[in-house]
């Protein structure tokens, strides 16, 4: 009887002390400094609007307000930093051949119409601007606007090289307080973080579960994290990329299930709490930005900048001033 008692009192003592630190993560975690806040994102630089990562594509998204562009880099054979999503240059330029096989002046340029990944059945149709930039040209033209760097491949040059180039634009333009990078792999992330510990990372997907696992275990208010933003897509927009209808019964459970599980506005109030910001991506619509920043999300990632823009000014959310 006694060891029940003691068990009862020592788990309800637990949750209890999990409950309130949930909510007051201040009673032990120093809230981390936040140099820039983005509730505006645009993905590719607007990947619906102009050519995804493109100068022109970054420079509409800027003009137009953006609180941060988040963009993809691939290194080129001769070593050179570009800004591309994919690997192989084939969906994007017509030509079957591999970023890291091919000298920077011989890239080709992008096709006149592309795909927009998270939109179904929507395409790009850009201007004059389709050639591949390099991440330092984004950095030199936009020293004000905070960037978003997806480290596309597990490359130390890669990683070494945009490190070098932040740690020379701190200088020239303080640049270091206004780059967040990582991947979604766990080896990548480690080793930016390593490389500059001071450039804040994006929560890996290993990191992701971790920390699903400790906040439905209740440990999560104990834990200390090194991650200062969280990007997480909204599983439900799935249909909005594939048709419902070809969907079949386990693929709707499992969206279900982890929509569930990781759209939580307790888990997105206790990180913000912590100073880490809450990005959800890739949200086209205004239903998901409604649903998002209901949530408790501290930005939105986007195709579509302008569609965004207008739901924020309409909804008094307001991007930085311009």
């Amino acid at each position: 009887m006694c060891a029940a008692a003691y068990i009862v009192s020592t788990v309800t003592g637990y949750v209890l002390t999990s409950a309130l630190l949930l909510k007051c993560p201040s009673l032990l975690h120093r809230k981390k400094r936040e140099t820039f806040l983005s509730k505006h994102i645009s993905h590719r630089g607007g990947a619906g609007e102009n050519l995804e990562n493109t100068m022109a594509a970054f420079k509409h998204a800027v003009n137009l307000g953006t609180d941060m562009l988040e963009v993809d880099c691939h290194l080129t054979k001769d070593e050179q930093v570009v800004v591309s999503h994919d690997a192989n240059l084939l969906r994007s330029t017509g030509v079957n051949a591999y970023i890291s096989d091919t000298n920077y002046a011989e890239l080709p340029p992008y096709l006149c119409k592309l795909g927009v990944t998270f939109q179904r059945e929507c395409f790009c149709e850009g201007g004059e601007d389709k050639h591949i930039p390099l991440l330092r040209d984004v950095f030199d033209a936009f020293p004000n606007t905070p960037v978003n760097i997806d480290i596309k491949v597990n490359n130390d040059t890669l990683i070494k090289k945009v490190c070098v180039w932040v740690s020379e634009l701190v200088v020239k333009y303080d640049r270091e307080d206004l780059t967040v990078w990582g991947n979604s792999s766990n080896q990548i992330v480690k080793k930016c973080h390593k490389e500059n510990p001071r450039i804040p990372v994006l929560f890996s997907l290993p990191r992701v579960l971790q920390l699903l696992g400790l906040f439905y275990t209740g440990l999560l208010p104990f834990v200390p994290l090194k991650e200062q933003f969280l990007e997480i897509p909204m599983p439900s927009i799935i249909t909005k990329v594939k048709d419902p209808d070809s969907l079949t019964r386990s693929q709707r459970i499992i969206t279900w299930l982890a929509d569930t599980l990781l759209m939580r506005k307790a888990l997105f109030k206790h990180l913000t709490a912590r100073g880490i910001q809450v990005y959800i991506w890739v949200l086209n619509d205004e239903e998901d930005f409604q649903r998002a920043f209901d949530l408790g999300a501290t930005g939105v990632m986007t195709d579509f900048p302008t569609s965004l823009k207008e739901y924020m000014d309409r909804n008094g959310i307001y991007c930085k001033p311009q």
